[in-house]
């Protein structure tokens, strides 16, 4: 059996048992890494170098920056500040998703959800919501602003890229004027229709109690509040100061533990091994989808089912509708990079513009909501907000339906095929 074949079966385990949930997210994704280890689709190196990936050692840190705003009490604070304005759940999840999105349009989206999940943990606890309706919307306006600009998520680089290799001018709000758009619908969306399918489970450390912070020193909560400002800057000016996103997040949580702000005892119990399992086991998957081809095999054959001259219109959704399907199961930049150059190959096949079959490829390879291994954000919160896998596929579908509509309409109007 070839490895692409072994490799496809594996992802067809991994859909079912993230459907089904009979055995724990976790248990299924490291099952399956050490199945493709086992066959021989990768090596020992590969199969588990995704549990000390990048996304993995911010999570670490940030559970820990974010934990100790939790243990002083500071978290509840700012919840509390910014529930005074927000008056019902549904503006909540408005001030939510218009601050995310602005802020992952010009930083890592990734790094923004990162930051800003204990706060608006802190947020959930002090309203009395439950964490699970409000850090959904955080991480998919996190993805939704990221196409604000060239810089919101690694892959839109990619797209930038090819343009300029065909010739093509491009400037630095390249894709606002789709993603704009489709931020602005994705918070209209939740604000009046979707927070209805928004779960309401309790997360992982969420109680109905209110703890008592009063003899809590006010130099650690201030000292908390202080880190978590300087990571969120060393974050933004990450390429001016020369210092990784995790690198900034760790630096935060030791920080945090050598000032005594934090316990050793509470920082180790405050990072989630879920999330850990989660992203390493999924993170083998998608190594195997691009590296034995598959990911490619499935772009290939359901393109290539529309014949030698397809519509291009017609192109247009199979190329957004599979960037999407590969997306959930694959990280950002590799679907991204597995489609961008078939969507120019096909766009010079038919001796189109290519500007719209990559802008929409980009696109849809940012549309991972509908499961929690589609991008790092949504992994980060599955115990928080006591997430099941269905939960992404009920609240996340409808918005990926929101942005392909979107796309479809825009694109062949901003960027006509035969202009």
């Amino acid at each position: 059996m070839s490895p692409s074949t072994i490799t496809l079966l594996f992802l067809a385990f991994a859909i079912i048992m993230f459907i089904l949930e009979k055995i724990p997210l976790g248990l299924t994704a490291t099952i399956v890494a050490v199945g493709l280890n086992l066959t021989g689709v990768l090596g020992t190196s590969d199969a588990f170098a995704g549990y000390v990936n990048s996304n993995v050692i911010l999570c670490v840190g940030m559970f820990v920056v974010g934990q100790a705003l939790f243990e002083t009490g500071m978290a509840n604070r700012i919840g509390g500040l910014v529930t005074r304005f927000a008056k019902s759940e549904r503006m909540l999840i408005v001030a939510i998703m218009v601050i995310v999105g602005i802020m992952s349009g010009f930083l890592s989206n990734t790094g923004t959800a990162a930051v800003l999940i204990p706060v608006v943990c802190g947020i959930a606890d002090e309203s009395g919501y439950s964490r699970g309706k409000l850090l959904m919307p955080l991480v998919f306006a996190a993805a939704l602003g990221g196409n604000l600009s060239i810089i919101g998520a690694p892959g839109n680089l990619m797209g930038i890229n090819a343009l300029n290799e065909l010739g093509i001018q491009t400037g630095f709000f390249e894709y606002i004027w789709v993603g704009a758009p489709m931020l602005i619908f994705g918070i209209l969306y939740y604000a009046f229709i979707g927070y209805r399918f928004l779960p309401d489970g309790r997360g992982e450390g969420e109680t109905d109690q209110q703890h008592d912070f009063s003899k809590v020193p006010q130099w650690k909560q201030i000292t908390s509040l202080v880190v978590l400002i300087v990571v969120i800057l060393a974050m933004i000016f990450e390429e001016q100061i020369g210092i990784k996103l995790q690198v900034s997040a760790c630096l935060g949580a030791i920080v945090l533990v050598l000032t005594g702000v934090i316990s050793e005892k509470a920082a180790l119990q405050s990072i989630d091994l879920k999330v850990v399992l989660l992203f390493g086991g999924s993170l083998a998957l998608a190594k195997a989808l691009e590296t034995t081809g598959a990911g490619e095999l499935i772009a290939d054959t359901i393109v290539g089912a529309l014949g030698a001259n397809p519509n291009p219109i017609i192109l247009l959704l199979v190329i957004f509708i599979v960037g999407c399907v590969l997306t959930n199961f694959m990280s950002n930049t590799a679907t991204t990079a597995l489609m961008v150059p078939i969507a120019v190959s096909l766009a010079q096949s038919l001796g189109a513009d290519p500007r719209s079959m990559i802008i929409a490829t980009v696109i849809s390879c940012s549309c991972a909501y509908a499961t929690p291994i589609g991008m790092p954000a949504n992994t980060m919160v599955v115990g928080l907000g006591g997430y099941k896998f269905k939960d992404y596929v009920k609240s996340g579908l409808p918005l990926i339906g929101v942005s392909f509509v979107i796309c479809m309409i825009l694109l062949p109007i901003l960027y006509p095929f035969y202009p």
